[in-house]
């Protein structure tokens, strides 16, 4: 969603200058996929709509379950995504957490979604060709959509390659409909 992606900017920030001043990318990484995974779990949705569940219970219950992952600052940052209502923004900021992360590092996450899964001379190549294009090191994430029928999306930062069967249709029925 747009708006989380706005809403989790400033926190993405924040959270990736604490870790660069104390040079801890991986637990922050490691704790902002655990806080995600929590916010988007559907008993702890219900949990924190409930309005008889205040903010500070629900700080703490999170934080209890995170205890073992929150770098110095952690809890801190559960705080005040729970007091400002930013708990839906979870996800979003740990993706762009990531992205600073990686730039910072010279190098990018990139996401390929095909409906069967890659050989690992596959991902290579297709690793190859993508650091070749952008000018940084490319750390692959594989999805598998069997929807696409065939072909690949490719996400890397600001860009997106859509050679999936299911996209040529989409765009040539677009194209019959003018």
């Amino acid at each position: 969603m747009a708006d989380n992606a706005s809403i989790a900017r400033p926190y993405a920030k924040a959270v990736f200058d604490l870790a660069q001043e104390s040079g801890s990318y991986e637990s922050w990484t490691s704790a902002l996929e655990h806080l995600a995974a929590i916010s988007q779990d559907d008993d702890f949705s219900t949990l924190v709509s409930d309005p008889r569940v205040d903010n500070d219970k629900t700080a703490e219950l999170m934080i209890d379950l995170a205890k073992d992952v929150l770098p110095e600052g952690g809890a801190n940052l559960v705080n005040l995504l729970v007091q400002n209502d930013r708990l839906v923004a979870l996800a979003d900021i740990q993706q762009q957490f990531g992205d600073l992360v990686a730039k910072a590092q010279a190098s990018v996450n990139a996401e390929v979604v095909t409906a069967m899964a890659l050989t690992e001379e596959q991902k290579t190549s297709l690793s190859s060709a993508l650091e070749t294009r952008l000018g940084l090191k490319v750390n692959l994430e594989e999805k598998i959509d069997a929807g696409l029928v065939g072909g690949a999306i490719i996400k890397a930062g600001d860009l997106v390659i859509d050679g999936s069967a299911k996209g040529r249709i989409e765009k040539l029925t677009t194209v019959l409909m003018r």
